[in-house]
């Protein structure tokens, strides 16, 4: 792969508006479709904000009515927001191009940045993003101190999270340890080229997360590097190790063609 170049557009006080950024990816998507520049990764922070994936249910919405992002990137419902580092690698790949390898990409390049701030994170079969795994079911506990074996949201098909207050709230999933995600992905491959990336939680307000079921989980939650490690790990930080395990993995990759 050829030499990747970072771009930031905009952190902090300068966060850049999710429609605004979206309006860039679709630029420097077609000037690297066209060769008129190298494998680009947008790097910035947004204003508040929820966009839905195409596979996004309605049960998994708002229930206030907040307005969403509808956009043209896979996966579910998600936020983005202050204190998160979100990534667009616009990446030309051969043809028909492995989706899969290349998720797998972006998740090894974060992984590696968590290793570095010392936080163990992994993959989950079947769930896209890097994780921080829980405890097994039976030894995990609700927020008052209460064992339990089994999960609601695994036995009730009409469970809803968004319902059922801070006992089930995608934020408090570390307190009760169990499966929470720490950075999400979803793409979308035009032409070739990749666009849309990945949100790496670094110290945001992840109580936005619990007015949505977030990537459409309902059985996991959502984690930070700062809560995770206890201490303030800030988007400013995160950004040249990011950088630095994206351009180690990213311009090493041969990505072949998805077989067919």
């Amino acid at each position: 792969m050829n030499e990747l170049r970072f771009v930031h557009l905009g952190f902090g006080a300068d966060a850049v508006e999710y429609e605004e950024a979206w309006q860039e990816q679709r630029r420097v998507h077609a000037d690297r479709f066209a060769d008129e520049i190298s494998d680009t990764c947008l790097l910035l922070e947004h204003p508040p904000v929820y966009t839905a994936g195409r596979r996004t249910e309605v049960s998994e919405r708002p229930l206030d009515g907040t307005p969403v992002v509808d956009v043209d990137r896979g996966g579910k419902i998600t936020w983005h927001g202050p204190g998160q580092l979100v990534g667009y690698p616009i990446l030309k790949l051969p043809r028909p191009v492995d989706v899969v390898a290349h998720v797998r990409r972006l998740e090894e390049a974060l992984i590696l940045t968590c290793a570095e701030f010392g936080l163990g994170t992994t993959r989950v079969e079947g769930r896209s993003g890097v994780w921080v795994l829980g405890d097994p079911v039976e030894q995990r506990s609700l927020l008052g101190g209460l064992s339990f074996d089994f999960d609601p949201r695994l036995e009730d098909e009409e469970f809803d999270p968004r319902l059922n207050g801070p006992d089930y709230a995608p934020s408090n999933a570390g307190q009760r340890r169990e499966d929470r995600k720490l950075a999400a992905i979803g793409i979308r491959v035009a032409k070739g080229v990749t666009m849309h990336g990945f949100a790496l939680n670094c110290d945001p307000d992840n109580t936005w997360f619990d007015r949505i079921v977030p990537c459409g989980i309902r059985d996991a939650g959502v984690a930070s590097l700062s809560g995770e490690l206890g201490r303030k790990v800030s988007v400013e930080e995160v950004v040249p190790v990011v950088e630095k395990h994206l351009r180690g993995v990213l311009e090493a990759a041969e990505p072949k063609p998805r077989a067919v």
